[in-house]
């Protein structure tokens, strides 16, 4: 893990592999270390240098920060692509993450030479808005969940009809939630402030990066309506919809996912 001191904090990144590179912006309440999992061994076998790193508020460093925008974090972004002489690379963004990555397109398109969004949205409408203040209220309460009733939850909103059906694949993800609850810092509370935004699907058409818009078939949290939506508004982008994929898809149907990225990402690249 490095670290680089980027507007004000320091950033925790990682930075593997070689190639042209490809960076990654993970969603709310998790760490760049979640796409080591899956995705980042794929590009990297798929010859990319590939580089993770916490959003604001997510690391050790910045769990306790508080009051920060969407624009931060996008400055966040932008300031280690800088930091690391990346630019343009490749950039991909899951759910929080996956707007960033939307708004950075608007501002600095030349840092990007291509983009992919996963479980996105280019609004706010009214069962996600009625969620996000659900969730604001519960956190502020300050009661915590039985951690067996916190991890049924967070599984009946996070993965597909397909893992939950499945006793062997349920019961694996039932024991990870319930032994690494989620996160209830400062810093997250401040990511969930993040939750309600404005239409920006305008401001969409502005885009001329080449993108990829990846919807999971059985996202609760974001689905895939809201990113076809997206889709729709970027003038260069194009729609791929996963079956048996709930709001964690890349980590239920990674190859799935690894392959869309892996392919889309051939059409562009420098021999």
């Amino acid at each position: 893990m490095s670290t680089a001191d980027i507007n004000g904090i320091r950033v925790q990144y990682e930075d593997v592999g070689d190639g042209e590179p490809v960076v990654l912006v993970m969603g709310s309440g998790s760490t760049g270390r979640a796409w080591h999992l899956h995705q980042v061994p794929a590009l990297v076998s798929a010859g990319y240098r590939v580089i993770t790193f916490d959003n604001r508020g997510s690391s050790a460093s910045t769990r306790d920060l508080v009051g920060f925008t969407v624009e931060d974090l996008v400055a966040d972004t932008v300031g280690l692509i800088e930091h690391l002489g990346l630019g343009p690379c490749r950039l991909v963004g899951t759910s929080m993450g996956a707007h960033v990555v939307q708004e950075l397109l608007v501002t600095r398109a030349d840092l990007v030479s291509q983009a992919v969004l996963m479980a996105t949205r280019g609004r706010t409408d009214v069962m996600r808005r009625f969620a996000a203040l659900a969730e604001r209220e519960q956190v502020d309460s300050g009661v915590e969940l039985p951690a067996r009733y916190a991890a049924s939850i967070r599984a009946m909103q996070v993965l597909s009809p397909a893992t939950l059906n499945d006793d062997r694949k349920c019961q694996d993800w039932l024991d990870i939630f319930e032994m690494v609850p989620a996160e209830h810092s400062k810093g997250y509370r401040a990511q969930l402030d993040l939750d309600i935004i404005p239409d920006r699907l305008a401001a969409y058409r502005s885009i001329t990066t080449p993108t990829l818009v990846i919807g999971f078939a059985d996202d609760l949290v974001l689905p895939p309506h809201l990113c076809r939506e997206v889709a729709d508004a970027i003038p260069a982008a194009r729609y791929v919809e996963l079956a048996d994929s709930g709001h964690y898809g890349y980590l239920e149907r990674p190859e799935a996912v690894n392959a869309e990225l892996v392919s889309f990402f051939a059409e562009r690249r420098v021999r």
